[in-house]
């Protein structure tokens, strides 16, 4: 029997404790065991150590407060359902699931509640608690209830940080035995130090050497866990030193626990960062009894997932759409919950050898698949000759055809393969000078990306802009420090208009998706206007601030490599948030009519964007492959309709394919918010060969 599914401690009326996913309402419990797992009364009675008069007056409270409701019960059930899910397929102890949109607090405050009850339900006297550090973790220590448990130690997981961050370690620690009255051990040294033998010494002193003692007496830990996108704990904490580093040692991992690195499947990946780190390592976090993870955002799905194969998490907190994603990408079934007590129904019969899809494979217009973005690239350079041509040869950094005035910014973009006509499509007069473009999905590397920089550059700076993905970040900056030593200026911007990967709250963690369109159109115009490299750059800023979109998608894309779908959906479903490079959406939802998808994502667009009476905005109704243009056309249609409700003006539409994901059929709704400066920009004539205006 799984720790997940054992007798529960009692309590001091000697009820027993709901499992953690129900946090302390046993009126949930009550009715989670009777709705969802059709237990009887009776054995309700007995699981809970409650009379059966008292499982009756829960069951009728629970109507009373809506959770037996199909309108409200709906999202607290999903989470209550995906958390033994996780608990079943991780073996975890216990797992708390929140759901992921919930009033005005952010997620991060949210999951800080939920970690601060769950390290409630653990504590116990005379116990040794480490921390690590993070947004999420003075989140939890900021929500723990003043209590007085006796002889009560907090340690410091890790050396310090930083100081330009409030969540350090050092901070985090100190709230935490604050809130429970404890004695708080730190770790006097740096996390990271300069050099191997500075840590071999450090660790010879009789103090540090005290306090990592007490690291290898822990009962308990409470840590997040940091992807490695841009602006994650991991880099805000000053961690690489440059991205070189990173790219040549850490291209493999996928996430951080504590100050360390694993790879996708949980083994920790080992670079020079390792023999100058001062904290908990790896092997011993394992040791720890009680090992709570508190993280969640779709963004932290591949980390998430690692650190549970790796074992470094046996108590999970996190949200709805984190923890089916984990699933998902895990490859489980994830159960919908049923609000009644029907059994499931039988699972259809296999179709496809195991681990293949059950779809024939995808029809493409294909010659050698590892060849197919040299041919694409090739064949449009030739159809496109007028705005478009190579770069010393390569059909891979890519220029536009007619030289830039000497004197004005040069704007390079790029990114992966797959989302044609972006990005070369967007070069040209009034737009982008060069793009580089890399593998399906991939990002470019950092010597074609300097090859576009020296062609774009006539003397008064480079513009890079480009998604918002670790691989594009990291092989710009490196291809921008490059360009600095040869004496070229660049600037960068990193599009994040993707509002479903991330709350607002976390706006620099979004994607940039088909927003990229309007963001390289107000680029290209604020560079061919002349103006100087830090005021193109506030413009960009601006209109990245400016820009929202969301996705939705109806089937998944197919690689040219696999001709099969990048994941399943069945015939009644949908993927609400999907990704341009064929990741899943962060919610699986039901098959709707078009007025309800485009009614979905304009809730999200216009609470996201404060769209409302004397709003003037760009519109892009964005097909993402497979969509044909009679769909965009009754998309667009709804979104007119909810806009001009609402009073919002709309300057000018634009409908097709302008940002795809192969042959994904589904559709993307971008706005951008305008003023008269972005208006002005965004109607300024330009001339791509997927783009023009004027």
């Amino acid at each position: 029997m799984k720790e997940g599914r054992a007798k529960r401690s009692a309590t001091a009326d000697g009820t027993r404790r709901p499992p953690l996913k129900f946090g302390e309402d046993p009126v949930l419990w009550a009715a989670w065991l009777y709705y969802e797992e059709g237990m009887t009364q009776s054995d309700i009675a007995a699981t809970m150590g409650l009379s059966r008069p008292t499982v009756i007056t829960y069951l009728s409270e629970a109507r009373e407060r809506g959770i037996v409701n199909i309108s409200i019960a709906v999202d607290r059930l999903r989470s209550l359902s995906l958390a033994q899910q996780m608990v079943d397929h991780f073996g975890l102890r216990d797992c708390l699931v929140v759901p992921t949109t919930g009033g005005q607090r952010s997620l991060i405050d949210r999951l800080g509640d939920a970690g601060a009850r769950t390290l409630g339900w653990h504590l116990r006297p005379a116990q040794t608690v480490g921390i690590g550090w993070g947004r999420t973790m003075l989140a939890v220590a900021a929500a723990v209830k003043p209590q007085a448990l006796p002889d009560l130690r907090v340690v410091q997981a890790t050396g310090g940080t930083t100081a330009a961050i409030p969540y350090t370690p050092e901070a985090v620690a100190a709230r935490l035995s604050e809130a429970l009255s404890a004695q708080v051990v730190p770790l006097s040294a740096p996390c990271i130090v300069s050099h191997p033998q500075v840590r071999d010494l450090l660790l010879q002193e009789p103090v540090l050497g005290e306090q990592m003692q007490a690291l290898s007496e822990l009962d308990t830990i409470l840590l997040g866990v940091s992807s490695l996108r841009p602006n994650s704990t991991i880099h805000t904490s000053g961690f690489f030193s440059n991205a070189l580093e990173q790219h040549d040692h850490y291209c493999d991992a996928v996430g951080s626990l504590l100050g360390r690195f694993i790879d996708a499947s949980g083994r920790p990946v080992i670079g020079p960062l390792d023999e100058r780190t001062i904290g908990l390592a790896l092997e011993q976090l394992r040791q720890v009894r009680t090992r709570i993870g508190v993280s969640g955002g779709f963004d932290k799905v591949p980390a998430l997932l690692a650190a549970l194969r790796g074992g470094y998490i046996n108590v999970l907190v996190t949200d709805a759409d984190t923890a089916e994603g984990i699933l998902r990408a895990d490859g489980a079934p994830v159960l919908r919950q049923s609000l009644s007590r029907r059994p499931p129904s039988p699972a259809p019969a296999e179709t496809a050898p195991p681990g293949e899809t059950s779809r024939a494979p995808v029809k493409k217009f294909l010659n050698d698949p590892r060849s197919a973005v040299d041919e694409a690239m090739e064949g449009l350079l030739r159809a496109h000759p007028h705005h478009i041509a190579a770069i010393e040869g390569s059909c891979r950094a890519i220029r536009r055809a007619t030289p830039a005035r000497t004197g004005k910014v040069g704007l390079v973009i790029g990114g992966g393969a797959g989302h044609e006509p972006l990005f070369l499509g967007y070069v040209g007069p009034g737009l982008a000078d060069a793009v580089a473009v890399g593998n399906i999905f991939a990002a470019p590397p950092p010597d074609r990306i300097l090859a576009c920089c020296r062609a774009a550059s006539t003397g008064a700076g480079v513009l890079h802009v480009f998604g918002n993905y670790s691989g594009d970040v990291m092989n710009f900056e490196m291809a921008g420090e490059l360009a600095a030593a040869e004496g070229i200026e660049v600037r960068t911007i990193v599009t994040t208009d993707d509002i479903a990967y991330s709350p607002a709250s976390d706006r620099d963690g979004r994607r940039g998706t088909a927003g990229n369109v309007f963001i390289f159109k107000i680029a290209g115009a604020a560079c061919d206007r002349m103006l100087p490299l830090e005021d193109c750059e506030r413009l960009v800023q601006k209109a990245n601030a400016a820009t929202f979109t969301m996705s939705v998608g109806l089937t998944a894309g197919s690689l040219p490599e696999t001709r099969r779908p990048s994941f399943e959906l069945g015939e009644g479903e949908i993927e609400i948030g999907v990704g341009i490079h064929g990741e899943p959406g962060v919610q699986r939802g039901p098959m709707m009519a078009a007025d309800d998808i485009a009614d979905r994502i304009m809730d999200g667009l216009i609470a996201e964007a404060q769209l409302g009476p004397g709003s003037r905005i760009g519109l892009l109704v964005n097909g993402l492959g497979g969509t044909p243009m009679m769909e965009l056309g009754i998309l667009n249609r709804r979104v007119h309709q909810r806009l001009a409700a609402r009073g919002v003006e709309i300057l000018r539409t634009w409908v097709g394919p302008y940002c795809t994901s192969l042959d994904m059929n589904g559709a993307s709704i971008t706005v951008i918010v305008l003023d008269e400066q972005l208006e002005e920009l965004l109607l300024a004539p330009c001339d791509g060969f997927a783009l023009r205006v004027g």
